[in-house]
C-alpha cells in the first residue's frame, strides 16, 4: 500500500511540473506580435471630483488576454513613478513597476487605482494626469500599450472637528467664497453669528457630516437662478451621484431664528432640513426657490415649527417628502412633492401631519397644528395610498387646508379641508430622470404650478 502512495505521489508531482511547465513562458519562447492580443477594459480611467489631501474612492481597470497564448508583461506600472499623484496594486503588486507579469491565454488582470492630489493655490478644478504604461517582448522587439488617468483635483476649505469634540465651530464673519468647503462631523453656527452663503457656495458632505445651526444662531443662504447654493455629498464619482444617505442634514436646532435659504440645491442625504420649535414672531424658517431630493429618510422634517416655503421641490426620499409634527404652523405655495423613492416600498405617505407626540415616560403631548395651508402645489408619488396622513390626536388643534392643489389621494382626506383641489397623475417629464417638470398635457399645466428656478441644471 505504502508503494502505491509513493507512484501517485510521483505521478502528481510529475503532473504538477507538466502544468506549470505549459502554463509558464520560457525565456526563449517569444510569440510573434500578431499573437499578442492584450486589451485594456477602457481606454482611460477617470476619476470625478477629487479634494487635494482626502484621496478617492478605488477604481479598477483589466487587461485582457485574448491570445491562444500566455503573454509575460516585460514590465507595467505608472509613467510617473514615484512623484505621480496616482497609486496602483496590480494583481496584488503595490510597486511603481511590476516586471514579468504573466497574463494566461483568456485570463485576465485587475489594477487598482487611487489618487490623491496635492493643494495648491487655484481656486478652479485643476487635470491630474498620468499613464499606465505596460511593455511586452515579441519576435520583432517590444511592443506598448498606454492607459490614460485623469482627475480634477479642488482645493477646499475643510471643516474638522476640533481636538477632542465631534464638532467645528465656523467662523462666520471670515468665510471663504471663492472655494468649495468640506464638512467632516458637524460644523457648527455658533449663538449669536449668522452664517451669509452667497450664489455659487458649494458645501460637500463626508459621511454622516451635519451643518448645525445652534440656539441663538442664524442661516442665511442667498443663490441666484443661475448659481444656486449647492449642498451634496463629498464623493462625486458616478456611482455615487443621486445616492441617497451620504451625509447627515442641515439642522436649524432649537432656538436657531429667522434662517433663510434661497435658490438652493440640497441632495444625497439622510434628512434635507430638520427645523426645530419656533421662537419669536418670524417664521423659523423661509425656504424659496430650492430642491430637495435624494433623501435617505425625509426631505423637511419640521418639529413644532413655523415653516414659509414657495417655490420649491421635495423629491425621492425614504419616507416623507415634508413632515410636519409636533404642531407648529406653515404655508406651502407652488411646492412640488413628488416621491418616487426606488430602493425600497415606501413605508407611509409623503406628507406627515401631526399634532402630537409621545414624551419618553409613555405620555401623550399635545400640540397644536395651526394654519398649515398649502396653495397651488403638486402631492403626488408612487405610494399604494394616498400621499397624505392625517396623524390626528383629539383636543388639540389640527387646521390644515389645501387650495388649489393636486393632491393623490384627495377623497381620503378626513381632517383637513380643499378647495378646487383635484387628484390626477401630474404627468411629469420623466420620473426616471428625475424631471417634475410638467408635460404640456399635464392636468396641472397653467394651473399655477410652478418648478423651482435652476432646479434642472442640476437634475441632470
Amino acid at each position: 500500500m505504502k508503494r502505491l502512495i509513493y507512484i501517485l505521489f510521483l505521478l502528481a508531482a510529475g503532473l504538477s511540473f507538466t502544468v506549470g511547465g505549459v502554463s509558464c513562458v520560457r525565456e526563449d519562447e517569444l510569440l510573434k506580435e500578431s499573437d499578442i492580443q492584450l486589451r485594456f477594459s477602457c481606454d482611460t480611467l477617470t476619476f470625478d471630483t477629487v479634494f487635494t489631501t482626502l484621496g478617492s474612492t478605488t477604481r479598477q481597470v483589466k487587461i485582457y488576454n485574448h491570445g491562444k497564448k500566455t503573454v509575460r508583461l516585460k514590465a507595467i506600472g505608472l509613467r510617473g513613478g514615484y512623484s505621480s499623484r496616482f497609486r496602483t496594486n496590480i494583481d496584488g503588486d503595490t510597486s511603481m513597476r511590476v516586471q514579468n507579469l504573466e497574463i494566461a491565454a483568456g485570463d485576465s488582470c485587475f489594477i487598482f487605482v487611487r489618487v490623491n492630489v496635492n493643494p495648491n493655490s487655484q481656486t478652479e478644478p485643476f487635470l491630474v494626469q498620468d499613464f499606465i504604461d505596460l511593455q511586452y517582448e515579441h519576435t520583432g522587439g517590444v511592443g506598448s500599450k498606454s492607459i490614460v488617468l485623469t482627475a480634477y483635483g479642488r482645493n477646499a476649505v475643510y471643516h474638522n472637528p476640533q481636538a477632542g469634540r465631534s464638532y467645528s465651530v465656523i467662523d462666520c464673519d471670515n468665510w471663504n467664497h471663492q472655494l468649495p468647503h468640506v464638512i467632516i462631523g458637524q460644523a457648527v453656527v455658533d449663538s449669536a453669528t449668522t452664517l451669509t452663503l452667497t450664489a455659487g457656495d458649494e458645501l460637500y458632505f463626508a459621511p454622516d457630516a451635519t451643518l448645525w445651526v445652534y440656539n441663538c444662531g442664524t442661516l442665511k443662504v442667498q443663490g441666484t437662478e443661475e448659481q444656486p447654493v449647492l449642498f451634496t455629498s463629498l464623493r462625486q464619482d458616478e456611482w455615487y451621484r443621486g445616492l441617497p444617505g451620504q451625509w447627515n442634514a442641515i439642522w436649524l436646532s432649537a432656538g436657531s431664528q429667522d434662517n433663510e435659504i434661497d435658490h438652493a440645491y440640497i441632495e444625497n442625504g439622510t434628512i434635507g432640513i430638520i427645523v426645530d420649535t419656533n421662537v419669536n414672531s418670524n417664521p423659523t424658517l423661509r425656504l424659496s426657490n430650492t430642491v430637495i431630493m435624494h433623501q435617505a429618510t425625509a426631505g423637511i422634517v419640521a418639529q413644532g415649527t413655523w415653516v414659509e416655503a414657495d417655490n420649491v421641490l421635495v423629491a425621492d426620499c425614504g419616507t416623507a417628502a415634508v413632515a410636519m409634527q409636533y404642531g407648529g404652523r406653515g404655508s406651502f405655495r407652488n411646492a412640488t412633492l413628488a416621491n418616487y423613492w426606488r430602493y425600497s416600498a415606501r413605508k407611509m405617505p409623503e406628507l406627515v401631519l401631526n399634532n402630537w407626540y409621545m414624551s419618553s415616560d409613555g405620555a401623550e403631548i399635545l400640540r397644536d397644528l395651526g394654519h398649515v395651508e398649502f396653495e397651488n402645489c403638486i402631492i403626488y408619488g408612487n405610494y399604494v395610498g394616498g400621499e397624505v396622513l392625517e396623524d390626528k390626536a383629539d383636543g388639540a388643534l389640527f387646521d390644515v387646508h389645501f387650495a388649489g392643489c393636486l393632491v393623490k389621494g384627495l377623497e381620503q382626506l378626513r381632517y383637513a379641508t380643499a378647495t378646487e383641489c383635484v387628484d390626477e397623475d401630474p404627468m411629469f417629464k420623466d420620473i426616471e430622470e428625475h424631471d417634475y417638470q410638467l408635460k404640456e398635457e399635464s392636468p396641472a399645466e397653467g394651473k399655477g404650478y410652478r418648478f423651482p428656478a435652476g432646479g434642472e441644471k442640476r437634475l441632470r
